[in-house]
């Protein structure tokens, strides 16, 4: 992560004051030959980083190598108070893996970023007011940087108020990555503030036992109060900052891996843009990761969360539900895959009932293999049945009923999983099975829909492909990919002539589908497959049409 994390205080004596900082450094930005005063060198490779980040002294035992003493503080530092100067040494930890150094000093070695964290230190401690007075604000702009300041107070007896102002400040340079890293930056800061103001809560409280009871001294304290202490002092911790920089170096590398950079190689599929619509945006464009809301509401959204994290697991491989879905058509036979899968891509309703979650479920992702991710509207396994318009995936407990007016309807499909005699594995397990244990389980299929003979197009090709043996599964994965993209093609044109204006003939519809390569069996399946476009595209569309009437 590109970016500057610092420790400021607030000086009654000289104001605002950058404490300490840490930034990463790459081998182009520090030649051999340079090197920073009084800063002692960490070596580290990924796995010893990480283990480090402890509570308390063990969260010092990473460093291996003696912390040095400057000889002697520089002149810029001369006048300056314990509390402004009490970063004596530096640290240095280099992680070997990705040749990147972390380097923690008093102030950054490069002037223009100084000016920038000095410049965000200001606006954190005297200009930026946050809510409660503790706690997270962001502000920022482009020449200066962004910033996100984690305000907080440290007990100190001797102090006016008993109590000394600090702040955390991440200083980048991507309004856009910060803000989207700012659950997990502010959820560790919280942790690096609790654990600072737990320590000095202890000291503050040692020191109160031993004070005089005089209501004249205590007074006096707050009428000429003491230059400010450092940190160390504060906490009685003399590794204080040895703990700040291995959590800094932490923080900074693991939300750096949080997020990844992809390269398209052309336009985007239309899969790739649901994905990104699935996340909610603000007004200013950016991605809305968490709400304040009611305690029972976020119980609620904790839980949604859950199962779609454990939906994600279950379907990460893709290349695995090809697998499932070869076997499926391999199981079933040709002629009942046809009838389940005809009835997935027009938008039938497809039900896999069965007592092993996990088979249900693998049977249920492999089935979203030929159907755009737009038109997949899945409850994974429920305990009660969930209506069409909610799902036209879904999976059932063995024991949960049907309601007649459903089965009266040819708007469905009924697949049973039948577990194998003998079967130990527990069935509400939600783990992924593998292929084997898949092909341990018999299916039945059941449907009172009368279907056409001849099925849509892009489903003859892809059962084709799904019976070629010469494809491997990874070149599967992709044809069908590529067949659902021509596809969806075809919807948006066919969308654009719908939703264009004016009144549309039954020819000249026909005439369309002609031009497009579609038939008329076809034309089910493009009414099921428009209703899976992204509502980027749909609004381009209706907002386009509107502008030129």
């Amino acid at each position: 992560m590109n970016a500057i994390i610092s420790l400021c205080h607030f000086c009654e004596l000289h104001g605002p004051q950058v404490l300490f900082c840490t930034q990463p450094n790459h081998p182009q930005e520090l030649g051999s030959g340079d090197s920073v005063v009084g800063v002692a060198e960490e070596h580290y490779n990924t796995m010893q980083l990480l283990l480090s980040r402890t509570q308390g002294e063990g969260g010092a035992q990473g460093l291996k190598s003696p912390v040095t003493e400057p000889s002697t503080p520089t002149p810029s530092f001369a006048n300056h108070c314990e509390g402004c100067y009490s970063v004596k040494p530096g640290f240095v930890s280099h992680d070997d893996d990705v040749k990147v150094s972390y380097v923690s000093s008093r102030q950054p070695h490069n002037r223009e970023v100084f000016s920038m964290i000095r410049q965000a230190c200001l606006r954190s401690l005297s200009g930026e007011v946050c809510p409660g007075t503790e706690g997270p604000i962001f502000f920022g702009n482009d020449q200066q940087g962004h910033v996100i300041s984690y305000s907080f107070h440290i007990r100190d007896f001797q102090a006016r108020g008993f109590q000394r102002r600090y702040s955390i400040i991440i200083v980048m340079m991507d309004k856009i990555y910060l803000l989207n890293s700012w659950p997990f930056l502010v959820k560790n800061l919280k942790i690096v503030v609790e654990h600072l103001q737990e320590k000095a809560q202890k000291v503050y409280d040692v020191e109160q036992a031993k004070s005089p009871k005089e209501p004249n001294k205590l007074v006096s304290f707050h009428i000429n109060p003491k230059p400010a202490r450092s940190l160390m002092e504060l906490t009685e911790d003399r590794n204080i900052f040895k703990i700040l920089h291995v959590s800094f170096v932490w923080i900074l590398k693991a939300c750096g891996n949080r997020i990844t950079e992809s390269l398209l190689e052309g336009p985007p599929t239309e899969d790739s843009i649901i994905d990104m619509e699935k996340q909610e945006e603000t007004e200013e464009g950016f991605i809305k990761l968490f709400k304040k809301s009611d305690t029972e509401e976020d119980e609620e959204e904790e839980k949604v969360t859950e199962k779609e994290e454990e939906e994600e697991q279950e379907e990460s491989s893709s290349v695995s539900a090809v697998q499932n879905i070869r076997y499926l058509l391999r199981s079933l036979g040709a002629k009942k895959f046809h009838i389940l899968a005809h009835h997935a891509v027009i938008g039938n309703q497809v039900i896999v009932r069965g007592a092993l979650k996990s088979a249900v479920k693998s049977v249920l992702s492999a089935l979203k293999c030929i159907v755009p991710k737009g038109c997949c509207r899945v409850v994974s396994y429920s305990q009660d049945y969930e209506a069409s318009w909610k799902c036209n995936f879904l999976g059932l407990a063995p024991d949960v009923h049907i309601p007649n007016h459903i089965m009266a309807t040819e708007m469905f499909v009924l697949v049973e999983v039948i577990s194998p005699v003998g079967d130990n594995t527990d069935p509400s397990t939600t783990c992924a099975i593998d292929l084997d244990q898949l092909r341990e389980c018999d299916f039945s299929l059941a449907s009172p829909t009368s279907l056409p003979e001849k099925g849509p197009t892009v489903l003859t090709k892809m059962e084709m492909a799904l019976k070629n043996e010469n494809l491997t599964n990874e070149v599967l994965e992709q044809y069908l990919i590529c067949l659902k993209e021509e596809w969806m093609n075809k919807v948006k044109v066919l969308f654009k002539f719908t939703k264009a204006g004016g009144s549309r003939s039954e020819e000249d519809t026909k005439k369309l589908l002609q031009v497009v390569g579609a038939q008329e069996e076809d034309k089910q399946l493009l009414k099921f497959w428009m209703t899976g476009l992204s509502c980027h595209y749909k609004t381009h569309i209706l907002s386009t049409t509107k502008s030129h009437h």
